[in-house]
C-alpha cells in the first residue's frame, strides 16, 4: 500500500511542478478513478495543462474528451482541433481519428482526399486500422484513384499485423480474380486465419490451454503465435502470457504487460529482481512505477476505432 501512496504522491508532485507526462498520467487516473476519485472535470483539467505544453498524448486525449463529451462539452470541431495539433506532431492515432472525421464530415468539412492523406500518414507509421482503411479507399476509389494493386498493398500490411478483416478481403479478392498474387491471398498462414482471431480476447483464451510453464516447446508453438498477435495489438494478458512462454524474453513481455498495469506481471518482475536474477533497473522498477495501475496508461487505448463504411 505504501507503494501506491508514494507513486500517487510522486505523480501529483511532478504534475504540480509542470511535468507534462505526469499531468497527462494524472488526467488518466482521474478519468478512470484509479488511485483518485473518478472525476472527468479534473481529468480534463490535467490533460489541458499537459496539452498546453504541446505534449502529443495529452493533445490527443483532449481531442478524445471533446469527442466524447467527458469533462468538457461535446464538440466535434474542438475535438478535431486538438487531434490536428497531435497529428501535426506525427501522432498516428490522432492522424487516424482525424482521417475518420474528414471522411465522416464530423467537426470538419467532409473531404475524402484529406481523409486519405491522414490515413496514409498513420498507415506509414504501421497503424493497422489506417492501413486497412487506406486499402478500402483504394479498392473503392474514395479520395484516391481506384487501384486494386495499391489496395492489396495496404490490406497486406494490415493482414501481416493480424488484422482479420484485411485477411478476409484479400482472400475474397483472390477468389474474385482481382489480381491478388497467391502470396497475398494467403498472408494468414504465419498469423492464423481470420476466423481464429476475431478479437484479442479470443486469442488469449485460445492460448491459455497451451500454457504449461516457462520456455517454448513444439506443443505450445501455436500458443506463442496466437499470443504474439494479441500482444502486438496491446493486449496486456497476452503480453503476460508471452512472458510465461518465453524464458529468454520474459522480462521484455512482463514489462510491456506491467506498463499497462497487469498486476501479475508487476509481481513477477519484482520477484525476479528479488531473486537476484538479471533485471535491468528500469525493469525492476516497473512494479513501483505502475502503482496505482492507471498511472502509466493512455486513454487512446480505450477509444473504439470505427472503420470506413
Amino acid at each position: 500500500m505504501k507503494k501506491n501512496i508514494s507513486s500517487l504522491k510522486d505523480i501529483l508532485k511532478a504534475a504540480q511542478q509542470g511535468n507534462a507526462i505526469a499531468q497527462n498520467n494524472l488526467g488518466v487516473m482521474y478519468l478512470n478513478g484509479k488511485g483518485v476519485p473518478q472525476d472527468d472535470d479534473e481529468a480534463a483539467r490535467w490533460f489541458l495543462n499537459a496539452a498546453e505544453q504541446g505534449y502529443a498524448k495529452a493533445l490527443f486525449n483532449m481531442g478524445w474528451m471533446y469527442q466524447e463529451g467527458r469533462g468538457v462539452p461535446q464538440d466535434d470541431a474542438e475535438a478535431a482541433r486538438w487531434f490536428l495539433k497531435a497529428a501535426r506532431q506525427g501522432y498516428a492515432d490522432a492522424q487516424f481519428n482525424l482521417g475518420l472525421m474528414c471522411h465522416n464530415g464530423e467537426g470538419v468539412p467532409q473531404d475524402d482526399t484529406e481523409a486519405a492523406r491522414w490515413f496514409l500518414e498513420a498507415a506509414e507509421q504501421g497503424l493497422a486500422n489506417a492501413q486497412f482503411n487506406l486499402g478500402e479507399m483504394y479498392q473503392d476509389g474514395i479520395g484516391v484513384p481506384r487501384d486494386d494493386a495499391e489496395a492489396v498493398k495496404w490490406y497486406r500490411k494490415a493482414a501481416r499485423q493480424g488484422y482479420a478483416d484485411a485477411q478476409t478481403i484479400l482472400d475474397k479478392m483472390h477468389k474474385e480474380d482481382k489480381g491478388v498474387p497467391q502470396e497475398d491471398a494467403e498472408p494468414v498462414k504465419p498469423y492464423f486465419k481470420a476466423d481464429h482471431q476475431a478479437d484479442t480476447e479470443n486469442q488469449v483464451k485460445i492460448s491459455e490451454v497451451h500454457i504449461n510453464g516457462l520456455g517454448i516447446s513444439q506443443e505450445n508453438a501455436d500458443s506463442v503465435n496466437v499470443n504474439l498477435i494479441a500482444a502486438r495489438q496491446g493486449d496486456a494478458e497476452a503480453q503476460f502470457n508471452l512472458g510465461l512462454l518465453y524464458h529468454a524474453e520474459a522480462i521484455k513481455w512482463y514489462r510491456k504487460a506491467a506498463e499497462q498495469g497487469h498486476e501479475k506481471a508487476q509481481l513477477n518482475l519484482d520477484k525476479i529482481q528479488k531473486e537476484d536474477k538479471v533485471v535491468p533497473r528500469k525493469d525492476a522498477d516497473v512494479a513501483e512505477s505502475n502503482l496505482p495501475v492507471a498511472a502509466q496508461t493512455e486513454i487512446e487505448t480505450q477509444l473504439e476505432i470505427s472503420e470506413v463504411p
